[in-house]
């Protein structure tokens, strides 16, 4: 059996060498983090909640939408007064001929207003005379550069004119018959009976909405609340009846 003095530990020179080193260097990767940034063990405040920054940015957009927004109203105003200045400057002619050169020099977007204003003028004549210098166009036998040029912007202004007559006078029709189905309504005991009745008698019609909105308009114009309200239930449910 061999003694207790046989058994020895050995350890290598370089670990007793590190277990004696009085020297600590701190981790150069070693860094100091906050955990937490809002002690609140009560919940008070509630759980934390992200996105501040996201809602500052959506807040600017906002901000920076609002000032377009006011700007390109503003611009829409600008832009029409300066359309009404200039057509209110503008001398209707006396002649057929000189209504042609009129139309000619008339703005794309100012057509429609200018054939509601002077539909009466662009009768049976008018066309006629339209007809006519663009017969002689067509069927010229040298023909130049301008008069090929003419001979197109004359055939548009017909187009234009014709269509842009045709869809006033339907207007003017529908509007004839809206307001009579707006008086129908009006003066009715039983509002959906006679909406069911005007209904099958396909009397209810877009125009009729727009009679209901400028009557809507004009009531909040003159502070007429209650009118105002009625009219907005009554056109809700004409359009109802008119979608279905």
């Amino acid at each position: 059996m061999a003694s207790s003095s046989s058994l020895l530990l050995r350890f290598p020179t370089t670990s007793i060498a590190q277990f004696h080193s009085t020297t600590f260097t701190k981790p150069r990767n070693l860094s100091t983090k906050i955990r937490c940034i809002g002690w609140d063990p009560e919940g008070v405040l509630g759980p934390p909640r992200g996105g501040h920054i996201a809602r500052l940015e959506f807040n600017k957009r906002l901000e920076k939408d609002a000032d377009a927004r006011e700007t390109f109203e503003r611009q829409v105003r600008e832009e029409k007064e300066r359309r009404r200045a200039l057509r209110e400057s503008r001398a209707v002619p006396d002649t057929v001929a000189e209504l042609v050169e009129y139309f000619l020099d008339t703005e794309a977007r100012e057509l429609e207003i200018e054939i509601a204003r002077l539909r009466p003028r662009l009768n049976e004549e008018f066309f006629s005379h339209l007809q006519l210098e663009l017969g002689k166009l067509r069927f010229s036998v040298s023909k130049t550069q301008d008069m090929e040029d003419r001979q197109i912007e004359l055939e548009a202004l017909q187009q234009a004119l014709k269509e842009g007559t045709e869809a006033y006078d339907k207007l003017q029709a529908d509007l004839v018959i809206a307001k009579s189905s707006l008086a129908k309504i009006l003066t009715s005991e039983d509002v959906k009976t006679t909406l069911l009745d005007m209904v099958e008698k396909n009397e209810l019609n877009r125009s009729l909405l727009t009679l209901l909105d400028e009557n809507i308009a004009n009531a909040h114009s003159a502070n007429q609340k209650e009118a105002a309200e009625y009219m907005s239930k009554l056109r809700g449910a004409v359009l109802k009846y008119i979608t279905v």
